[in-house]
């Protein structure tokens, strides 16, 4: 199991504690933890810099409202984040005071050192194919590099962990090796265990809008009263009551189909099943319709699977929502007609949403 052991680079002199963010990921031979000096108030509309910025990436994301790849640059995707936060405490949806200040009191060391896990083995492969029929032979969609591994468990790039750590631990990485990495919740693709959802009374009640239009989903409470989900299957249950609109709970960045291929409505998850085998189709991918079975491969699951470790397939055939094999493309380029997302963010969804649950595509 990785042991999870917090630096954080003050000055030897402030004695007093703090408490960790990631308790059970804590070292306990490891010294107290000093507190942060308070830090002076930023004007509401000034976006930060250095440690806070991180800071605020790390808190956003721990409270599920994706600030995208972290890396302590603000971005439209951060700011898009705060405002989701905004939204969902009562805030004006430009104002940073409160975020800011929230994010400093809950991420006061933006900086972690971790340990590189033994299981690191078990899913890089230098070696995986880049052709969808070699592909379909393999046993895993696997990393294919340990940097690209440590990244991803870290919610970032292979870049900002050079710019931590130096290209040149990041090109030799191994087992066992400590890392700087941003102090946020591990990605842990070893505890992923290819868990099918069912239905759930609270999470199936929940509605989620994939805007395309900003590159963002929201999910709420519950949908809005006079939603009503389009083109049920003949032998689907009967639509729920109405139901008030509860408020925002979390929001994640997206990249959306091609315009083309983009499924504008209300549709309704049916299923939703992690480490998903996925059936590569080029005709559906051209023309959004499905060849025949002798003309299609099954690739196998993994990370770098094309819909990633999670899959949300909606009431529309062939359209969901689900991870990706490059995290770093989210909100700047296309999918063919999914809705995509970060890994990290997808492995989320079914803590959030379940069949039953409607989305709206706009």
């Amino acid at each position: 199991m990785l042991k999870f052991l917090l630096l954080f680079l003050l000055p030897a002199s402030l004695a007093a504690a703090a408490p960790p963010r990631h308790p059970a990921q804590v070292n306990p031979d490891a010294p107290d933890i000093p507190i942060t000096p308070e830090k002076p108030k930023v004007a509401a509309s000034v976006k930060p810099t250095g440690e806070d910025a991180l800071s605020l990436q790390i808190f956003l994301d721990d409270a599920r409202f994706g600030p995208g790849i972290i890396d302590g640059k603000p971005g439209r995707f951060t700011e898009l984040a705060v405002q989701s936060w905004n939204e969902s405490h009562g805030y004006p949806l430009d104002d940073w005071t409160a975020v800011l200040s929230a994010a400093r009191e809950a991420v006061p060391t933006p900086l972690a050192v971790a340990l590189v896990p033994d299981c690191i083995k078990d899913w890089v492969d230098p070696d995986l194919p880049t052709k969808y029929t070699r592909q379909a032979k393999s046993k895993r969609m696997s990393y294919r590099s340990n940097g690209e591994f440590m990244a991803e468990r870290y919610h970032c790039d292979e870049s900002y962990l050079a710019e931590l750590n130096g290209n040149r631990k990041i090109d030799k990485l191994e087992a066992r090796q400590s890392l700087t990495v941003p102090n946020v919740e591990p990605f842990t693709i070893e505890k992923i265990t290819g868990t099918t959802y069912k239905a759930d009374p609270v999470m199936s009640l929940r509605h989620a809008v994939v805007d395309t239009k900003i590159n963002q989903v929201r999910i709420f409470e519950a949908a809005p009263a006079a939603l009503v989900v389009a083109e049920p299957d003949a032998d689907a249950q009967a639509p729920a009551p109405p139901r008030p609109n509860r408020g925002l709970i979390a929001s994640f960045p997206i990249t959306p189909g091609e315009a083309r291929f983009i499924k504008f409505g209300v549709w309704e998850v049916r299923n939703a099943v992690e480490l998903p085998i996925w059936r590569y189709d080029q005709q559906l991918l051209d023309t959004g319709k499905r060849s025949s079975d002798s003309e299609s491969l099954e690739i196998p699951p993994g990370p770098n699977s094309p819909v990633g470790i999670f899959w949300a397939g909606l009431s529309k055939p062939g359209i969901g929502l689900h991870g990706t094999a490059n995290p770093e493309t989210i909100g700047r380029a296309r999918s063919h007609g999914c809705i995509r997302l970060a890994n990290w963010d997808a492995i989320r969804l079914p803590t959030l949403i379940r069949p039953g649950t409607s989305v709206e595509i706009r």
